[in-house]
């Protein structure tokens, strides 16, 4: 089957069988697929409208690429989970409705930035002003809120109480700096002057002093990631700082062969944003549960949640005014970027792969580039690519035992595909 794989998104309702699209994928994929089943005996949950559903353990296909794995979500009844439907055994009814996963994290974040600015305690009051201006709890807070749901979720899972232990809380507030740290780099190399709302580090104190305050951050991150005492932990979170560099230098780059310049894109995506959640996540779950099948469970949510978010902030440079953003829309065209809504318009629009190739940079591409869009299916094809993602995030999380936090982060993939900024 010729074309990228990616165009085969547009055929999906015409004659193109499960399987022909599983092979075409497969064929365009960078890593081979595994499959994975649960341990004999373990039940799996599932829930729908308001009800907990509980599964017995049947061979699940689980991919370790997520890549191709969400775009397949579609045909799962069909051909990756052929059995998923006669294994429901029992039900357990709850009247209680999901609860708000802002609402249901609040207790946890409560006291998050004001815990972050200890660790960040100097006596120099410059550098203390400079660490402090994106902690004023003005963020949305989604990571750390992330993990301390599912640190509550995994806890329950477990046969623990909901709580959270230090550890894991420390997680939430490491996983903050590492994301601000990486905010205050990403500003100074993009040259940006607006971020939040607000003027950017860079813009008021001067690149030097900005790369030097995302340095202590990071510094500081790594104090209190060591102070949790647990060396897994540790390696974990520390792939995230490899990843985030890693990111940023694919991020610099382009490929001319379309094929690998969307998973190029993808994988850029995962290193510089989503790795921060998935790897959170598989943090808080090794503090309370051995198991390795857990951890995975915990990871690939993050992982796909993470992937969905940056999806739908790509979709959002596009349909969101600068105000309502609080940075300057079509940011990353001018920043020479194609991500997801202008790689599904080139194919609609071919005259946008000399574009990519010279990064926008002559007089008018940025306009141009914008109406191609527009006039394309990009926005949809991309916002389509993110349901399919939260789709698996919520497979793998449905996994865990009933529980309000597992319910609020089902709930939030909704929050990600609904967002406005």
């Amino acid at each position: 089957m010729a074309g990228p794989w990616w165009r085969q998104c547009r055929r999906w309702t015409t004659n193109s069988s499960a399987a022909s699209l599983f092979e075409t994928l497969c064929r365009f994929s960078s890593r081979s697929a595994s499959l994975s089943s649960s341990t004999p005996g373990r039940p799996s949950w599932s829930s729908v409208a308001g009800k907990a559903v509980q599964t017995s353990s049947c061979a699940q296909f689980n991919p370790k690429n997520v890549i191709f794995t969400s775009l397949l979500m579609r045909y799962k009844s069909q051909f990756l989970y052929p059995t998923l439907q006669s294994c429901c055994c029992r039900t357990i009814h709850s009247d209680a409705k999901p609860k708000d996963p802002f609402t249901l994290a609040q207790k946890d974040l409560t006291s998050l930035y004001d815990d972050i600015k200890k660790e960040l305690f100097v006596s120099k009051e410059e550098l203390k002003s400079l660490c402090d201006y994106y902690f004023d709890g003005k963020g949305k807070a989604i990571r750390p809120m992330i993990v301390v749901l599912m640190a509550r979720a995994l806890n329950i899972h477990s046969n623990r109480a909901g709580d959270l232990i230090p550890g894991q809380r420390s997680i939430a507030m490491i996983s903050e700096m590492i994301h601000t740290a990486s905010l205050v780099h990403d500003d100074v190399i993009d040259g940006s002057d607006k971020r939040r709302g607000k003027k950017t580090i860079n813009d008021v104190w001067g690149e030097r002093k900005a790369i030097l305050a995302g340095d202590f951050i990071l510094s500081a991150a790594s104090m209190a990631l060591a102070r949790i005492g647990n060396n897994t932990v540790v390696k974990v979170l520390s792939q995230v700082i490899e990843d985030l560099v890693r990111g940023e230098f694919m991020q610099l780059g382009s490929k001319e062969n379309e094929n690998e310049r969307f998973k190029h894109y993808l994988e850029k995506t995962f290193k510089k944003t989503a790795s921060l959640i998935a790897n959170s996540c598989k943090a808080v779950s090794i503090l309370v549960n051995s198991d390795p099948e857990v951890h995975e469970i915990a990871y690939q949510y993050g992982r796909n949640v993470g992937i969905a978010f940056q999806l739908v902030d790509d979709v959002l440079d596009f349909t969101s005014g600068a105000n309502h953003l609080g940075k300057p829309s079509a940011a990353d065209l001018k920043l020479g970027l194609a991500t997801g809504p202008v790689l599904f318009a080139c194919q609609q629009f071919p005259e946008l792969h000399a574009m990519i190739m010279r990064r926008f940079s002559s007089d008018g591409d940025v306009d141009r580039a914008w109406q191609y869009v527009l006039q394309s299916d990009g926005v949809q094809q991309t916002n389509y690519l993110a349901q399919r993602y939260c789709e698996e995030a919520i497979r793998q999380v449905s996994m865990l035992r009933p529980s309000p936090e597992r319910d609020a982060l089902i709930k939030l993939t909704e929050l990600v595909l609904t967002r406005d900024k």
